[in-house]
């Protein structure tokens, strides 16, 4: 089977050594992708390659709701032969070798380097430009070696990741979202219930957004990137303008001001209140009721205040608003031409 959505990007379709085994419901592979053969695919799996190459190797298993993704311009994402990716995990912008698996909830940050025969276990966050040396276990945010692999664990852990997947349900439909030529929703994303999207918003490929409850209401030129999930139970969520939610960020109820960037594999508990101009970094996660300062790079689990926000992540934070503001012009056009 083919992903549910195929997708070229600046006129680059993705490649295959052989069409994959298994792609589940609601996957993409997108731009200058190559896969490798007997390539494996969860629902809702994510592979975006636009601004470098995703190479992934043979035997390549990707669990549900996981993303692959590239630095524009700046770093590929390249996996190595027999790599088990669990569900809910990051792989981005970075090298991962051969005989390699990361479990559930990881986030693999640019420019690291996981070598050969490596076990990531669940919830781990890989700091940028770390390299996690060959035939160890690695744990932790920082993750960081903490012992040599014992005989046939690598095996023994992929498969009880690709047997966990059995039993997963099946993704449900979403509402029918009117064509908005002031946003952009991806194909392949579920909204449910009382969603609104101001000017410029885009959602990315394979996000639910379940508002059946209570609202969810998007500000003007947030991206709310891949996979991405958003429950809200009691009085809403509003994200304000010019603010990011990386990959795979989960959030409920609560506020988060405007110019923010939440990292990659957040998780914002109910009620979390993050003021204007923060940066959280990836991985990390708040307590229930948390309120993050102004102007401060928060991180940990639970978060606690690191440093003071400098003009360099500052501007960092504005060219991710731009950059995906530019792609969601772009795929709001692709979708149109290409379905």
């Amino acid at each position: 089977m083919t992903p549910d959505l195929l997708l070229p990007f600046d006129d680059t379709e993705p490649t295959f050594a052989a069409r994959p085994v298994w792609c589940g419901r609601g996957s993409a592979v997108i731009g200058r992708a190559s896969l490798g053969a007997q390539a494996w695919l969860g629902d809702e799996a994510v592979i975006r390659a636009d601004g470098h190459d995703v190479v992934v190797g043979d035997r390549f298993w990707l669990g549900a709701r996981s993303t692959l993704h590239i630095a524009a311009e700046v770093y590929p994402c390249i996996v190595g032969d027999r790599v088990t990716v669990g569900r809910d995990a990051v792989v981005h912008a970075c090298t991962v070798g051969d005989d390699c698996v990361i479990e559930d909830a990881c986030v693999v940050l640019d420019g690291s380097l996981i070598e050969d025969g490596v076990l990531l276990e669940a919830g781990s966050t890989v700091f940028p430009r770390t390299t996690l040396p060959a035939g160890f276990v690695c744990v932790g945010s920082p993750a960081r070696p903490v012992r040599a692999l014992a005989p046939g664990e690598l095996a023994e852990r992929a498969e009880r990741l690709r047997e966990a997947a059995a039993s997963d349900p099946a993704p449900a439909s979403g509402d029918a979202f009117a064509p908005d030529p002031a946003v952009f929703v991806a194909r392949t994303a579920r909204l449910h219930g009382r969603v609104a999207l101001a000017p410029g918003a885009s959602v990315f490929f394979s996000c639910i957004l379940e508002a059946a409850v209570s609202p969810i209401v998007i500000g003007s030129n947030v991206n709310v990137q891949d996979n991405c999930a958003i429950h809200t139970r009691a009085d809403g969520l509003v994200i304000e303008r010019d603010t990011t939610l990386g990959h795979n960020v989960t959030a409920a109820d609560g506020r988060i001001g405007p110019g923010c960037l939440i990292g990659m594999g957040a998780r914002l508990s109910p009620g979390t209140v993050v003021e204007a101009d923060v940066l959280l970094a990836a991985g990390s996660a708040t307590d229930p009721g948390q309120v993050l300062e102004s102007g401060w790079l928060w991180g940990g689990r639970p978060a606690r205040a690191l440093s003071r926000l400098d003009a360099d992540r500052r501007a960092m934070m504005a060219r991710t608003v731009a950059s995906y503001a530019a792609y969601g012009r772009a795929y709001r056009k692709l979708q149109e031409v290409w379905g």
